[in-house]
């Protein structure tokens, strides 16, 4: 993914009303329907991670407010999203944002899915490193680490029921299709590899914890991992276009609509 940039305090609101539902718990309004909303409790969605779930290199609503509006529209509550996601952050970054920024705190307390993908940036390219594979796989025990400690954390913050957490992992975590190829075999052959090793991290962490799992390299290149995902990616071959964003969010409410047995 990018390089770590400041990062942007904007709270992304997503607003879907795909039926009224008379219910006793007071909500805040959403910021484009407040007055409809009122009588409603709201569907929190809470996005931590990287520069993909951030939106990075896409003039696009990323995935968290799209998944959001979809999981919505199965709750019949308004959807509000909190986009906590910063471009270029690990997954020491994260767990020290889950543990030390108030603001970060009291939304991923209120939360009734947690979105989080991250660990990419952990092993991010270098040229000192190269196509080395053994070179980045002494990173791993630490993603796994955090991730779980991060799960741990959200679940502690919890000021209500506990939220369901969903972990996605990457299709690629360096560059990805026709980028990739590019680069020439040994890079393709290195980014499968070290990608494996990231999402089985996630895959693990996922289990270990009870959380949910989004398989994004199904999602993008089919169950055999064979497909050329260059249609869902943004021009610097790295992030998500707009499609792959509705792609993701699609894969993530599929997801929480059998965790969470929605209609």
């Amino acid at each position: 993914m990018m390089p770590r940039l400041p990062r942007v305090g904007i709270r992304q609101l997503g607003c879907a009303l795909a039926g009224l539902i008379a219910l006793t718990s007071f909500a805040t309004g959403c910021s484009t329907s407040s007055e409809a909303t009122a009588s409603q409790a709201q569907w929190s969605v809470v996005a931590l991670g990287d520069s993909v779930p951030r939106g990075t290199n896409c003039d696009c609503t990323p995935y968290p407010p799209l998944s959001a509006g979809l999981q919505a529209a199965r709750t019949g509550r308004p959807a509000t999203t909190a986009n906590d996601s910063v471009a270029g952050f690990t997954t020491t970054d994260v767990l020290d944002q889950v543990t030390s920024e108030k603001d970060v705190e009291h939304n991923v307390g209120a939360a009734d899915v947690v979105e989080l993908e991250v660990g990419a940036n952990d092993v991010a390219y270098t040229n000192a490193c190269g196509t080395d594979v053994a070179c980045y796989t002494p990173r791993i025990p630490a993603i796994e680490r955090n991730l779980a400690e991060i799960v741990a954390r959200v679940h502690q913050l919890a000021t209500g029921g506990q939220p369901l957490v969903v972990l996605l992992d990457y299709w690629s975590v360096w560059l990805g299709g026709r980028y990739a190829a590019e680069k020439g075999p040994p890079y393709v052959a290195a980014a499968e590899a070290v990608t494996d090793e990231v999402d089985g991290a996630i895959k693990s962490t996922a289990a270990s914890t009870g959380s949910a799992y989004v398989d994004l390299r199904a999602a993008f290149k089919g169950p055999s991992y064979t497909y050329d995902e260059t249609r869902y990616l943004s021009n610097d071959g790295d992030h998500p276009n707009a499609a792959g964003h509705r792609k993701i969010a699609e894969a993530v409410d599929a997801v929480v609509k059998t965790r969470l047995a929605l209609p």
